[in-house]
């Protein structure tokens, strides 16, 4: 269901592109339009419409947790819109190809298009939060199903709606059916009591959904609830014999794409150096110990965005405005490219591409002791990016890293050609963040 949402989204998007398309060519050409004017500029905007789709993908508009009328939606909106006239600019101007070379026309589409969206994720919110809605009851009150709920109640645009917990002592099948529940969330210990078992076998032929508390999250929010797993869950899950193919082809990828990287980003290297040496006199590149796949410690490298001897009292987790950055480095970290030097150690294969983030050895020690199976994070390699990078952010604490493993988790079980793609397209929206 979750899945059919977000193409009505998408699908709604590229109708609502063409109608912005047939008003911008109206009021551009007012007075002398007709259909042969329109013609001409569906097919260079169908071009330009690919690349914005994925500019609005990037920005996370197809995440429905995300599109709530609130403040950051708005700004995502914003960011990504000002993105697209950019790209529609360089692709007019630079690409000369198609004919035309709109400039009022290029502000006046992107202006109703941006303005389209908008209203249409308004009237989206308000379709699947009030109107089409899936029904969802639970099956055993615990501290996690209730973090859930709130999190269904927050969340209404993602088309669930919370009814009730169920009464496990009264027969199940009158109250699924009274209230006409699609869904029927369960606590995990539930599920292995017989009695419960024969009860939902009757349920059946009701086309009733039944899915456990893990699966729940995962499915609604892409993340893994550590506090609730055993080890039975990871011997059913975590199935590494069968990534061997896709870890092999990975390994290639890697290598191909940290090349590019390098040989493209390589005039950038020399004005860090640059600067940083400017600044201080200090050493270009920060090397820091990292703890890898198989717990194997390797020096992870950045360029130095730090004063020199920042670590003498020991490691410390970074804060949001650090005072202990210097200037070149403070620009370095806002825009993320203090890391384009560990596209080396992709090539060296201590990461991958995409995985979760590599910790320090101190931090490492600390968290196995605090989190549920924080080191099972080991038995794949870490990423230069990551699904908890790019759906969490940095981690500042003990409780930012529990949070952040229940998405390196989901990546861990998850993990496959199309999540990494993902990854990396998010990856680009990191650039417009400050964290």
């Amino acid at each position: 269901m979750k899945n059919l949402r977000i193409t009505i989204l998408f699908l709604g998007d590229v109708i609502l592109a063409y109608i912005g398309l047939f008003l911008t060519v109206l009021l551009g050409f007012w007075g002398n339009f007709n259909w042969t004017i329109l013609q001409q500029h569906i097919l260079p905007f169908t071009f330009l419409y690919f690349f914005w789709f994925i500019i609005l993908y990037i920005f996370e508009l197809y995440n429905l947790v995300l599109i709530k009328p609130k403040i950051e939606f708005i700004t995502r909106l914003g960011e990504s819109s000002l993105t697209c006239l950019v790209i529609g600019a360089v692709f007019f101007y630079l690409i000369p190809f198609f004919g035309i070379t709109p400039k009022t026309n290029l502000l006046i589409n992107t202006f109703i298009f941006t303005l389209l969206l908008y209203l249409w994720r308004r009237f989206f919110y308000y379709l699947f939060s009030s109107l089409y809605f899936q029904k969802v009851a639970f099956l055993g009150k615990t501290p996690l199903s209730l973090k859930l709920v709130k999190q269904i109640e927050n969340n209404p645009q993602i088309g669930y709606k919370f009814f009730k917990f169920l009464d496990s002592r009264k027969p199940l099948l009158p109250q699924l059916k009274n209230k006409k529940i699609n869904l029927l969330i369960i606590t995990q210990e539930l599920f292995s009591d017989k009695k419960i078992s024969q009860e939902l076998y009757k349920c059946l032929p009701f086309k009733i959904e039944f899915v456990d508390l893990p699966r729940a999250f995962e499915d609604l929010f892409h993340k893994i609830p550590i506090d609730s797993l055993n080890q039975f869950w990871f011997l059913k899950n975590l199935r590494e014999g069968e990534k061997k193919v896709y870890d092999k082809i990975k390994r290639v990828e890697d290598i191909i794409i940290s090349s590019l990287l390098i040989a493209l980003t390589s005039p950038l290297w020399l004005i860090f150096a640059i600067l940083i040496k400017r600044e201080d006199k200090g050493p270009i590149f920060y090397k820091q110990k990292r703890v890898g796949k198989e717990n194997k410690v390797f020096w992870l490298q950045k360029f130095r965005s730090m004063k020199v001897n920042a670590e003498k009292k020991g490691a410390v987790w970074a804060e949001k405005e650090d005072p202990r950055t210097t200037r070149i480095g403070r620009f370095l970290r806002k825009s993320h490219l203090d890391e384009i030097s560990q596209m080396l150690n992709v090539l060296k294969g201590d990461i991958s591409i995409v995985g979760p983030r590599p910790e320090r050895p101190e931090f490492v020690k600390k968290l196995e002791k605090e989190i549920p199976h924080y080191h099972l994070r080991h038995i794949i390699k870490p990423g230069f990016t990551g699904w908890a990078q790019v759906k969490f952010g940095y981690a500042r604490s003990v409780t930012d890293s529990h949070e952040k493993f229940q998405y390196d988790l989901y990546y861990i079980k998850n993990r496959s050609f199309f999540l990494d793609l993902d990854c990396l397209l998010r990856t680009f929206q990191l650039f417009f963040k400050n964290n």
